[in-house]
């Protein structure tokens, strides 16, 4: 509220009185509250205005001109009611109605009051309860408000419109349903029927402009759409028949507002859908399919086909049998809009046609399998699908008849009968999906992307083993002998989930990848390099496919037998290309039997098991656990750091579903194998700067057991956690050893598995610390942030121990390891604002007598303060920076003087000499005007705003730069008078001055950018994320980056006129073979311009080859070949011309006309374009030549001759001689009018 009065109170001095007028009366209003000693609340408001109103009211002074009071006093009141308390406005109801509802006849005629009188009402609608709503008053006024939601004029059509909306979603409790939703039905349906029964009527009220049955039919629906299933399910019926009736009136937005609204109502699930609209279907159906639009009608098409097909889905929901009969029918509707030249209709076609495709009930697949003609619908639909593919008629539908086959494909994914039965695409569809196979070998064939999509959905219902039935691989190199098209396209489908069992993956794909990775071995062993690396990526492709067999595969208890295992096993460990792709299937086998056993919305490929099958594949794979974690702990080892994630990621996910023993004895092992390699380790010197953490075995076991944190028992985490707190780890000189220790010990005190003592812990760490290394620094601070909550509160004078580490872990050069230490100072403000007990005494270098002190964030700043004293800038700077973060997060607990206390202290390092420092206070100075109450600043301005410009004319560390940003916020908020008072002297004041100026510039800028219809605004920097980090670095300056005072010239942006893409289908010739124009036909079409595209040396004609030097020689006489380029340049060298030549003018700035100069080279030009004309004309006339062309010879050698120097130049110096070959040196002159070179270079005659 005190946002929106603050835009008000600005205007007191405006020249506007309809903006002059409520500022006067809000200052008003709040000088009589603080007279009367009146809290300034919204109530206090509401009642000053109620009374401000009422003797308005009484004096009759009841003018709504714009300098007139009531007016003004109708926007405040509208402004302050939202934020006034429900209760108060119930209380007052009868007070405000018998005010402001006598006002509605009169406020029809005033725009601006009228749309306040409905922000008001819009409140008290939302403040009302059950028993106010029966009020005649209450009634009369929505009576009123409805009226208006027809009304001519947009913003007051809109407020009313969506003060009913509201009304209607907010029910009075406990109801469901408004009591005003009824009332709404019945204005509805009686404005609907006026505008049927009179379309060409015409709607008059008084200075209103006129509006036809359609205007008004418009209005009525945009305000119908967001309600429509708020109203009363026994109207939606009569409503929707209604509706069905404003098509006649033959206005095309009108009928695709309604058929959209329709479509809307229709989109919902069933449930939401009332019984009456459900019954009446059929005759809605009957209307529609009636009266359907024209295949050009690119308006209403759209619109009418999605709601056809919403229809469908609803009717089938609703009566399935009666649906399937009309399948057939509304089918052969819609189809017939496929072959339309306009994309949206379809689009639209396509999207009907997939929902119609989703009302193939049991019953209908059930007869069309018993059925071997084409007598039932779904097999005339398969019929006229295969049939439409070939046809030249439905050329450009291509791309949306591959759509829907892949809609037919999924729509048939049903099992009629037993589980083992093949599904009815497998029934129906396996011709026409070979067909597609067909297509996409086809090499003319433009869609191959929109065939793999269908082919991609079929292996997916159909699963491999089906689909290779009737479209093989032909891989080998006897399908190449036999003349078969191979198929390698099909083998990144096999990865996507399928009902195909691991079984078959087993007994086909793995023998096939063992003959192809020997034709591997043979094709290297004879140095066929390219041929083998061709077998190397088939066979890579053919083991990716394993993930989708291991995708909730039915036989994997029989399938996974030691056999195939070991095969996996073998290939982990030997084959690093087939590596990432058992990985992911080892991965997919657990998640998917996982997701399916736990009812998960998410789970692939869940119809192919129950999850009492899943449940049994996930008892069977326990009984692996152990063997496979053997085998996935050695590799985890054997493979570089890069490749360890999705290692670890397998880990993890096998490790879930393990039981509790066999994750101890994992956990034994590698506790085992981590102690005796740590042993062998303590006596070998190290490197400087640690091990390598790759060749590490200490390392490698403690990232398996970071993998297996979340799974260990409360015991087996307690003997991690005191190993990992030994000297050994977290104090050895191992970088990868140090840092890995810090991280699991953070791990599991988050967790929550150990119990630790805080303070002892700390003071362990605190003993290592001179050992810590670099990378181990942000573990220790995240270990630090999960401590101290854990700190008693008895025990606080742990804190200040830490604060030089963490404080300086602020500098820290990795980004996560700053982030980490400010999470620490957090922690630590957080836990001393719980309050405690500080014992001074027991903090080092204080004295024993000192008194304790309570716990706060204010005591926590006096100790994080200390650091200002420290001895290096560096410190210093971190210091001011933890500050910073730390009166930002608890500003609201912070006592004013504390505040006062911090800014003065870091004012005076703004002139430090120091670069870091004052770095670092801008930085704080920066969140201090940001987030300071202006009265803390105030009084420090005359200090503040010297200090700043001292530093506004450097340029390093882009210092200028944020002390301008600085400038910018101060004087938004303490305004420009205040500050440039403060300057000083003249020369320090020029500064404000010229960020006064460029903020002005900049908005006139952007006020012309907005006039012209521009949008030159720059792009916003996004948010960070964090509330700080937005404040200190997000913000940038409003203004640009030069200093100079004039204004850049702003150029209207310019845009191009693309042309519009011809998308037409054309057929490709082919001169070597015919076209069979009846089959086959989809293979020779082509989107593309062929007759604009550019072959391959398709000019090589034009120019003439030098048979000795095998050059092309570009002749001066043919130089202009393509004669019509050049006509096409004419425009343009008409508009040169009036630029260059003597004839030729420029205007001034004035725009006086100055005439060109007749210069010697203009008339040299000329003469030229003169010569150009006449060698165009009809007769070519001999012309002598001038001597300028005399003198222009060809030197000899002239294709060695330097661009930017005199000679032959090379790195060693100039080279005196020029290499010319001897054929050209000796070649006779073959163009006539050229003198002959000789071999010295001179021209002989």
């Amino acid at each position: 509220m005190e946002q929106a009065l603050a835009k008000i109170r600005p205007h007191v001095s405006s020249s506007l009185a309809h903006q002059k007028i409520p500022a006067t009366l809000l200052i008003a209003l709040e000088s009589t509250l603080k007279e009367q000693n009146t809290e300034i609340s919204p109530t206090a408001y509401f009642a000053a205005l109620l009374t401000t109103l009422e003797g308005t009211i009484q004096k009759r002074d009841i003018g709504l001109g714009e300098g007139d009071i009531l007016p003004a006093e109708l926007y405040i009141l509208a402004l302050i009611a939202p934020f006034v308390a429900a209760p108060v406005i119930r209380a007052n109801i009868s007070t405000l109605l018998s005010l402001t509802s006598p006002l509605f006849p009169s406020l029809n005629a005033h725009a601006p009051a009228l749309r306040s009188q409905l922000s008001l009402y819009h409140a008290i609608f939302q403040a009302l309860d059950r028993s106010n709503l029966e009020v005649q008053g209450i009634r009369q006024t929505f009576a009123s408000v409805l009226q208006l939601c027809l009304d001519p004029r947009p913003k007051v059509r809109k407020k009313a419109a969506d003060l009913v909306k509201d009304v209607l979603e907010a029910p009075p409790a406990p109801l469901a349903r408004h009591p005003y939703a009824e009332r709404v039905a019945e204005w509805v349906e009686a404005a609907l029927s006026s505008i049927n029964s009179n379309p060409l009527s015409r709607q008059k009220s008084a200075s209103i402009s006129e509006a036809t049955g359609s205007e008004m039919a418009i209005h009525l629906l945009a305000f119908l759409r967001p309600i429509f299933l708020k109203l009363p399910p026994t109207s939606i019926a009569s409503i929707t028949t209604l509706l069905l009736l404003l098509p006649r009136l033959e206005n095309p937005y009108l009928s695709q507002s309604v058929y959209s609204i329709l479509s809307d109502l229709f989109s919902h699930t069933p449930g939401d859908i009332p019984n009456q609209v459900g019954d009446q279907i059929s005759n809605i159906l009957k209307v529609l399919l009636s009266s359907p639009p024209q295949k050009s009608d690119t308006t209403l098409a759209p619109s009418w086909i999605r709601m056809i097909g919403n229809a469908m889905l609803t009717y089938e929901a609703v009566n399935q049998e009666a649906c399937a009969n009309e399948l057939g029918k509304v089918w052969r509707t819609v189809w017939n809009f496929l072959d339309s030249n306009d994309l949206a209709i379809r689009k639209a076609s396509v999207y009907s046609l997939d929902i119609l495709c989703r009302c193939f009930n049991p019953t209908l697949i059930s007869s069309a399998l018993q059925d071997n003609e084409t007598k039932t619908t779904i097999r005339r639909i398969i019929l006229q699908v295969t049939q439409t593919l070939d046809s030249l008629a439905y050329a450009r539908s291509i791309p949306e008849l591959l759509s829907i086959i892949s809609a037919l494909i999924i729509s048939l994914r049903q099992r009629i009968g037993l589980k083992t039965s093949p599904t009815a695409a497998e029934s129906f569809l396996l011709p026409l999906i070979t067909h597609l196979g067909e297509l996409r070998s086809s090499k003319g064939f433009e869609h191959k992307e929109r065939v793999d999509a269908a082919l991609s959905t079929a292996m997916q219902i159909l699963g491999p083993e089906v689909l290779l039935r009737i479209l093989p691989l032909n891989l080998e190199p006897s399908d190449r002998e036999a003349g078969r098209e191979p198929r390698a396209y099909l083998l990144p489908l096999l990865s996507l989930p399928h009902p195909s069992p691991l079984s078959h993956f087993v007994s086909y794909f793995v023998p096939l990848s063992e003959r192809m990775f020997d034709l591997q071995q043979k094709a290297e062993s004879e140095g066929r390099s390219s041929e083998a690396k061709v077998w190397s990526v088939l066979v890579t492709q053919v083991w990716s496919g394993l993930v989708g067999y291991c995708s909730a595969t039915g036989d994997l208890t029989h399938a996974l037998d030691p056999a195939f295992s070991q095969l996996l096993s073998q290939l982990l460990y030997g084959q690093p290309d087939l590596r990432p792709a058992v990985l992911k299937a080892l991965k997919v086998m657990v998640d998917s039997n996982v997701a399916i056993s736990l009812l998960r919305e998410n789970a692939s490929n869940p119809e192919t098991i129950t999850p009492t099958e899943a449940a049994e594949n996930l008892a069977f794979l326990r009984t692996q656990v152990e063997s496979w974690l053997a085998v996935l702990f050695n590799v985890f080892g054997s493979v570089g750091r890069d490749g360890r994630g999705m290692v670890g990621e397998v880990i993890s996910v096998w490790v879930a579903i393990a039981g509790e023993q066999d994750i101890t004895r994992a956990y034994s092992k590698v506790v085992e194998l981590f102690k005796s390699n740590l042993a062998s380790s303590s006596g070998v010197p190290s490197k400087q700067g640690g091990g390598s953490d790759t060749g590490s075995a200490i390392t490698t076991t403690q990232d398996i057991l970071i993998l297996l944190l979340p799974h260990l028992s409360s015991s087996d985490a307690a003997t991690l956690f005191s190993l990992c707190l030994s000297n050994d780890v977290i104090g050895g000189k191992d970088n990868g050893v140090q840092k890995r220790g810090y991280k699991i010990l953070a791990k599991l005190v988050e967790s929550g598995k150990v119990t630790v003592d805080a303070e002892e812990i700390l003071r362990q760490l605190d003993e290592v610390a001179d050992g810590l290394a670099s990378a181990a620094k942000k573990d220790r601070f995240y270990l630090f942030s999960f401590l101290i909550p854990l700190i008693p509160s008895t025990s606080m004078h742990v804190i200040p121990s830490l604060i030089p580490e963490v404080v300086l872990g602020t500098k820290e050069p990795s980004e996560k390891a700053r982030g980490a230490a400010f999470d620490v100072i957090l922690s630590m403000g957080r836990k001393m604002k719980e309050g405690g007990i500080v014992k001074r005494r027991m903090i080092d270098g204080m004295d024993r007598g000192v008194n304790d002190a309570s716990a706060n964030v204010e005591e926590l700043l006096t100790m994080v303060a200390g650091g200002l004293a420290g001895a290096s800038p560096h410190m210093i700077s971190a210091t001011v920076t933890a500050i910073s973060r730390l009166v930002f997060e608890f500003k609201d607990v912070i006592s004013n003087n504390m505040h006062t206390e911090i800014f003065t202290t870091l004012l005076v390092f703004l002139s430090s000499a120091n670069r870091e420092i004052v770095k670092s206070v801008l930085g704080f100075i920066k969140l201090a005007i940001h987030t300071f109450a202006e009265e803390l600043i105030r009084p420090h301005l005359k200090d503040l705003v010297p200090a700043l410009l001292s530093w506004s004319h450097d340029h390093k560390n882009h210092f200028k730069q944020k002390v301008r940003h600085i400038f910018e916020r101060m004087l938004r908020r303490f305004g420009w008078d205040e500050v440039h008072l403060c300057a000083g002297d003249e020369e320090a004041g020029k500064v404000l001055v010229n960020i006064k100026k460029r903020k002005e510039r900049a908005k006139r800028k952007k006020v012309n950018g907005k006039n012209e219809g521009r949008d030159d605004e720059a792009p916003t920097k996004p948010a960070m994320g964090d509330a700080f980090e937005d404040v200190l670095y997000g913000s940038e300056s409003e203004l640009g980056e030069t200093d100079d005072d004039e204004a850049s010239s702003t150029r209207p942006r310019g845009y191009s006129k693309k042309k519009p893409l011809n998308l037409d289908v054309r057929l490709r010739l082919d001169d070597d073979e015919p076209m069979d124009l009846l089959q086959g036909a989809a293979s020779r079409l082509t989107t593309s311009n062929s007759s604009r595209r550019r072959q391959p040396g398709q000019d090589a004609a034009h120019f003439i080859i030098d048979e000795a030097t095998g050059k092309m020689v570009i002749d001066e006489e043919g130089a202009s070949i393509n004669e019509a380029d050049g006509l096409q340049d004419i425009a343009g060298t008409a508009y040169r011309e009036t630029i260059t030549s003597i004839d030729g003018f420029k205007r001034g700035p004035n725009g006086q006309v100055k005439f060109n100069k007749d210069t010697r080279k203009r008339r040299r030009e000329n003469e030229e374009m003169d010569d150009i004309e006449m060698a165009d004309g009809e007769t070519p006339v001999a012309k002598p030549k001038r001597k300028k062309e005399m003198r222009n010879d060809v030197k000899f050698g002239r294709e060695f001759k330097a661009k930017k120097a005199g000679g032959d130049v090379k790195r060693g110096g100039v080279d005196p001689y020029a290499y010319v070959p001897l054929s050209q040196a000796a070649k006779k002159g073959e163009r006539r009018g050229h003198d002959r070179i000789g071999i010295a270079g001179k021209r002989s005659k």
